[in-house]
């Protein structure tokens, strides 16, 4: 099962530090996302007025007046002709007023990763839509550190969860390299995949959320508990496909064989992993028997004593 702006002082970012990077950034990729944002802004969401105008979105005139800049220096943003400061990439998410997954792109995009705040947890509506229409297939909704956020009873169907009693109980990655699930069977090179999966999301999640003291704690834990782990941190592999296969032990003895596919939710970072079996299959109809024998419920909030 694979997983997956405010003040303008740039001390409250730092210089992204991943894997593969070299230090450099390109700057038509920021100015091309600057235009694209600009050009897909509503005036009036800005409190501007319409008017008649030539071309959808705002003005440079008016995107520079918004954060404190002059045209021409917007105008050099989008073509790539200076690199903006982490003072200047907030100053332009807050005139164009993006959500935090576009913020968080631009700071990329930029060479900076936020260095404020927590890995956001709540159950956007996105997220509830997505449980709610799917309600017959098996379902979980991570943050961006893959903490279990919410579950549909389907999910549940699959009596796999164990609780352990440890403080990362509900964390897919901790699981799967710390404590395993008993009932969770996966081939060799599904399970080599799962695992590539769970640590270049932590990663990527701990680049994002360096400010994040349980992330980088159980990130710590992992690596002195699991040499897999470790090993992945020290040397990450490329991820091949976001799918995996397992299968699932019920209390019956029966099992079921699915897939994971891994659906991100833009705007909240979370994402959803969606379990599915081959149409026709004898996994199909074993899944239909589990979905029919449970509560039904949609949305499930989970916290780290179990599901509530």
């Amino acid at each position: 099962m694979p997983p997956l702006v405010p003040s303008g002082r740039d001390e409250e970012h730092r210089p992204c530090r991943s894997a593969g990077h070299t230090g450099g950034v390109d700057r038509h990729d920021f100015g091309a996302a600057v235009r694209q944002l600009r050009e897909a802004t509503d005036p009036a969401a800005v409190g501007l007025p319409v008017g008649r105008r030539r071309v959808p979105g705002l003005r440079r005139e008016e995107l520079g007046e918004l954060a404190g800049m002059s045209a021409d220096y917007v105008r050099r943003l989008e073509q790539g002709r200076s690199h903006p400061s982490a003072g200047v990439v907030k100053a332009v998410a807050r005139a164009l007023r993006v959500g935090r997954a576009d913020y968080e792109r631009l700071s990329a995009l930029a060479g900076y990763a936020a260095a404020d705040g927590q890995v956001p947890t709540d159950v956007g509506p996105g997220a509830t839509r997505l449980l709610e229409r799917f309600s017959d297939t098996p379902m979980i909704v991570t943050d961006a550190a893959m903490n279990v956020v919410a579950a549909n009873s389907a999910f549940l169907a699959l009596e796999h969860w164990d609780l352990t009693g440890e403080r990362w109980d509900w964390n897919v990655a901790w699981r799967i390299f710390c404590h395993p699930f008993a009932a969770f069977r996966q081939s060799d090179a599904d399970a080599t995949n799962h695992e590539t999966i769970q640590a270049a999301q932590l990663r990527a999640a701990l680049l994002r959320y360096p400010g994040d003291a349980s992330l980088a704690a159980m990130v710590d834990e992992m690596r002195t508990r699991s040499r897999r782990f470790d090993t992945l941190w020290r040397a990450p592999r490329p991820v091949a496909a976001y799918e995996s296969s397992a299968t699932f032990t019920q209390s019956d003895g029966d099992s079921v064989t699915l897939v994971g596919n891994l659906i991100s939710i833009p705007g909240d970072d979370l994402a959803a992993v969606m379990l599915t079996a081959a149409p026709g299959s004898r996994d199909a109809a074993r899944l239909v028997e589990l979905v029919g024998a449970s509560d039904g419920r949609a949305v499930i909030k989970v916290g780290q004593s179990g599901p509530g």
